[in-house]
């Protein structure tokens, strides 16, 4: 009796399910960003949603949930219906989420279905004016000198410059003393008007000023240098290959949203990052939308668990015990 029943389910299931996906969506899809509006996720976000909408032919409404590092944004979506009505963007946080919260109200991994990955946007280690350091070799030398009396930038625990600098004092084997800020906005101001000495920023930020000559630039920390400046070399060409640090972003439903559904949203996933008026802003704020075959569940699947234990193991090394 039971065999026949589990029948008589796949049987219904597989009636409903095309007919579920055709009408999908029928209705405004929430993407939920667990940062302020104006920074960096807010602005890919809003991006992405004018270009999916096209595709999806229903409104991609961006929602600002603040606060505790993102894990308030991220547990909204965790524990939304898996009807592909709300979405989630998150960037490297949800990686090193585990190794900074002891008691986290959702599972990083199992308690979603990866939809793609978005971009990667490399950071820029940068300094106060009239830092005494022409170049990276430099700047190395001088905090390895210097020690804690240089200051760095972070805005908290487990943002994307917190990273970022626990990856420096890691590659170069030095210890400074970290300011701490409540936005990226205060702290790139406060390394402006020379109040606090480096500051590892998200390169949307700093790029104006280095173009302008404002403030130094020593390194990017990516692969590849970034069109906007050309001239600012890599941290692997500048002699720090371990100095590699991105501030990558996916797209997230919550667990058990029907395949179907997860396939529309890819197709439009990879529709938006091809969209040329996307492309042309990401080029303009030194991000590159990614390739297809990394726009995929299982491609942000095997790159989430991959940067899950990178990140474990550097912030356990760094001391830091989970909050």
């Amino acid at each position: 009796m039971k065999f026949f029943k589990r029948v008589l389910l796949l049987l219904l299931l597989s009636q409903v399910t095309p007919t579920f996906a055709q009408e999908y969506p029928s209705r405004p899809i929430t993407l939920v960003v667990p940062f302020s509006a104006g920074g960096p996720g807010d602005v890919i976000a809003r991006l992405l949603g004018t270009s999916m909408s096209a595709t999806l032919k229903q409104a991609v409404v961006i929602e600002n949930v603040v606060g505790a590092g993102g894990t308030l944004g991220t547990n909204r979506v965790a524990k939304a219906p898996p009807d592909g009505y709300t979405l989630l963007l998150m960037h490297v946080g949800q990686a090193t989420a585990p190794a900074l919260y002891a008691k986290l109200p959702f599972d990083p991994i199992g308690d979603f279905a990866p939809i793609g990955l978005v971009t990667d946007v490399p950071m820029i280690l940068i300094a106060r004016p009239n830092f005494p350091a022409k170049d990276l070799k430099e700047l190395i030398a001088h905090v390895r000198a210097q020690g804690d009396k240089v200051t760095y930038g972070n805005v908290g625990l487990g943002s994307a410059s917190h990273l970022c600098g626990l990856m420096f004092m890691s590659a170069v084997q030095a210890k400074l003393t970290p300011v701490y800020y409540k936005g990226g906005g205060p702290a790139l101001n406060d390394i402006l008007a020379g109040h606090i000495d480096v500051y590892c920023d998200p390169a949307t930020g700093p790029t104006p000023f280095i173009q302008a000559g404002t403030i130094p630039g020593y390194a990017i920390t990516s692969k590849k240098r970034v069109s906007t400046l050309p001239n600012l070399p890599t941290s692997a060409e500048a002699g720090v290959p371990a100095f590699d640090v991105t501030t990558w972003y996916g797209m997230y439903a919550p667990r058990n949203t029907p395949k179907p559904i997860v396939d529309a949203l890819v197709d439009a996933l990879k529709k938006a990052l091809k969209d040329p008026p996307l492309v042309n802003r990401f080029a303009e704020l030194s991000m590159t939308p990614v390739e297809d075959e990394r726009a995929t569940p299982a491609a942000l699947d095997a790159f989430l668990r991959t940067e899950t234990d990178k990140w474990s193991r550097i912030i356990k090394q760094a001391g830091i015990e989970p909050q």
